[in-house]
């Protein structure tokens, strides 16, 4: 008997630029089905460009001001500092705005899958920047230890609402995971962070650990997409691999799934050989964000062909949100995911 065809599942990253959460879901049930284990909402709207709607909530808080001098560092927007004469004990952040853009959205897939427009076993999937993210990204260098702790800490509390308020088997939750590569790779935003490595780990831990362990959890890690292009091409998955191998040793709770991205011009071994030194627990999927618009099926394919020689089964995505690409290209890439996993000639 001919052996049965690889099963791989496809996993989309977060952000989706079509109208509405209500297109996503519609879209990507049509196309991918069974194929996807979670449904982001697609970050449309006022979220669609990751965490730039942020800079709303520091612009707001009464704690901050405006710095008119801070560069042009890799995506940045302005950046904000603190007010002279503010205690440190007086920095609070009030709402985010991300719980109530997940609940919302919720509503909106919980009745399509009532509707049977989102297969039955399909979560909703969520996706947060890590809290260090926006205050990299939007808080200059000085300020940045006294606001980072109350900015995490109302995420945190979202995180609380979100699991509060969405039945805990129908949800999933993504952290988001690109600034600190850009850290770690010294290039990009200035960090406050001392001993870099152990503080980005201790953070990621945290964040995952108050996900309630009966709500799915995931990490995106990531090399950033501005512009669409890396803030630095990796050199192979070293350090993806290193971060992954940290935050599953230290976790008490599972990790149901580690996205890494690869470039499009690597389906060379060099690349993933890495992957041979991943100890995940069985129950984390591995996705490999190869798939690419530009070279599409052809491409994938070789990536694949390549990886499979150093990696354990995984799932393909692409290396980031579709976000930042022209809601026209959303469908058609879509579907070359879905015949990624159909083509089973590898």
């Amino acid at each position: 008997m001919p052996a049965q065809p690889i099963q791989r599942p496809v996993h989309l990253v977060g952000s989706v630029p079509l109208a509405d959460e209500e297109a996503v879901f519609r879209m990507a049930s049509a196309i991918l089905g069974d194929h996807l284990r979670r449904i982001p909402d697609g970050e449309t709207g006022v979220r669609t460009n990751w965490i730039g709607w942020q800079t709303a909530v520091f612009a707001r808080n009464p704690s901050l001001e405006p710095v008119s001098d801070t560069g042009k560092a890799y995506g940045q927007l302005v950046q904000y500092r603190l007010r002279p004469g503010v205690a440190e004990s007086d920095i609070a952040f009030d709402n985010l705005g991300y719980a109530d853009a997940a609940i919302a959205s919720y509503q909106t897939f919980a009745r399509l899958k009532k509707a049977g427009a989102i297969p039955a076993t399909t979560r909703f999937l969520v996706c947060l920047p890590t809290p260090l993210a926006p205050t990299t990204a939007f808080i200059e260098r000085a300020s940045q230890t006294v606001v980072e702790p109350p900015y995490e800490a109302q995420m945190l509390a979202e995180v609380d609402r979100i699991c509060a308020a969405i039945p805990h088997d129908q949800l999933a939750i993504q952290w988001d995971t690109a600034v600190e590569f850009a850290i770690l790779e010294s290039v990009g935003w200035q960090s406050h962070l001392d001993d870099v490595r152990a503080g980005i780990i201790d953070r990621l831990v945290r964040i995952g650990e108050q996900v309630p362990a009966d709500v799915e959890l995931g990490y995106h890690l990531c090399y950033g997409d501005a512009g669409h292009q890396h803030f630095v091409q990796p050199k192979d998955a070293t350090l993806l691999v290193t971060v992954a191998n940290d935050i599953s040793a230290r976790l008490t709770r599972p990790i149901n799934w580690i996205h890494m991205p690869v470039p499009r011009e690597r389906d060379d071994e060099a690349f993933f050989a890495p992957l041979r030194d991943l100890r995940l627990h069985p129950e984390t999927e591995l996705y490999l964000g190869l798939v690419h618009y530009t070279d599409g099926v052809e491409g994938a394919r070789k990536r694949i062909e390549t990886a499979q020689r150093f990696a354990p089964a995984f799932g393909v995505a692409t290396e980031c949100g579709f976000g930042r690409r022209p809601p026209e290209t959303v469908e058609p890439l879509m579907e070359i995911h879905r015949d990624v996993v159909r083509d089973e000639s590898l």
